[in-house]
């Protein structure tokens, strides 16, 4: 697959203080990438170097396998971006989706790339396109922004926290026109995005970052601190409920943050009692979402305040016979905690 993008020790820093090191990143053309991560971890100013808003402060970004010298307006429309909470004009949704392809000189075939445009994302144009903005939900407001994005048939989207906000519905419908945007235009696809299971599902790859680094290319569970010191010398961070996860090793300070892998989670309906695994901590299904071209199922569990994804076979998913809003027992290992 040839990159639409390569980043060789990219680094970005505010008021003299580092936010994104980046020693090496590729992007395949025409391919879908999450990233995922806490707040402060360097996802959107990631996304606004990408989107060419930015300048690295040291490091060089290759855009189609030429280096970013210069930033211009030529540039910048190579790459669309999506904010979270994107204004729409105070216009009609026609004339909101329009406005892009208005503002490029481009007449012909307006009316029907508009309307296809507003059918990617679920929205009859008959109904839609004369409606002003305020005659919108939030996340049919979601959804037109996209359209008028898509409708300028972009090589590369990038959309900042895109399901913030909005309805499950609204959310498939999202995941849907993105992948349908790769397939009919061959777009590249970054998306940025708290909600790890939609983003799985949604991408062929989730990049997991946090504070300012690439942590790995794949999902993580996060658990920050504070950790305390228990009496057999292991570590301890109690739950907002009163319950305690464990882990095997200290880290280097109470504050640290230790990293859990979905595939070191097992979920199940009682509490294992007797086993190598230290933690057993009681949750409530909160998601299901099928992996995206995995065919194993993200299960997202919330168990005393924090939530925890665990990677699940279908046939064990069967098994267990769980729906959201069903009480499971998350258990893992005290060693399968790592720190960074």
């Amino acid at each position: 697959m040839t990159n639409i993008y390569e980043l060789k020790d990219v680094t970005q820093s505010y008021g003299g203080r580092t936010v994104l090191e980046v020693p090496e990143m590729k992007i395949g053309k025409g391919s879908i990438v999450g990233i995922t991560g806490p707040n402060g971890s360097g996802k959107s100013t990631l996304l606004r170097i990408l989107a060419f808003l930015e300048r690295p402060v040291s490091g060089r970004v290759f855009f189609r396998r030429e280096p970013v010298i210069e930033i211009d307006e030529t540039l910048r429309r190579e790459a669309t971006l999506l904010l979270q909470e994107s204004k729409l004009l105070k216009r009609t949704v026609f004339d909101n989706v329009a406005y892009g392809l208005k503002a490029r000189g481009i007449k012909e075939g307006l009316s029907a790339k508009v309307n296809h445009a507003l059918e990617m994302v679920g929205l009859d144009p008959g109904d839609f396109a004369g409606r002003l903005w305020f005659q919108l939900s939030g996340g049919e407001s979601q959804r037109v922004a996209l359209a008028s994005r898509l409708v300028l048939r972009p090589e590369v989207l990038l959309l900042d926290e895109p399901t913030a906000s909005i309805d499950a519905s609204s959310g498939r419908i999202i995941a849907r026109a993105i992948v349908d945007a790769r397939e009919r235009f061959g777009t590249t696809i970054v998306i940025v995005s708290h909600d790890i299971d939609w983003a799985y599902t949604a991408s062929d790859e989730v990049i997991s970052m946090f504070s300012g680094r690439i942590r790995s290319r794949t999902i993580e569970n996060i658990i920050p601190g504070s950790w305390e010191e228990c009496r057999d010398g292991t570590y301890c961070r109690r739950l907002e409920d009163g319950q305690v996860i464990t882990a095997a090793r200290g880290p280097e300070e109470v504050y640290s943050t230790g990293l859990l892998d979905p595939d070191d989670i097992i979920l199940s309906l009682n509490d294992p009692g007797n086993t190598s695994a230290r933690n057993a901590i009681q949750g409530t299904v909160v998601r299901m979402n099928l992996e995206n071209g995995e065919g194993n199922v993200l299960v997202t569990v919330n168990a005393g305040g924090t939530v925890f994804t665990s990677r699940v076979t279908t046939g064990s998913l069967s098994k267990l016979g769980i729906v959201p809003g069903s009480p499971v027992v998350v258990v893992f290992k005290a060693n399968s905690i790592r720190w960074v």
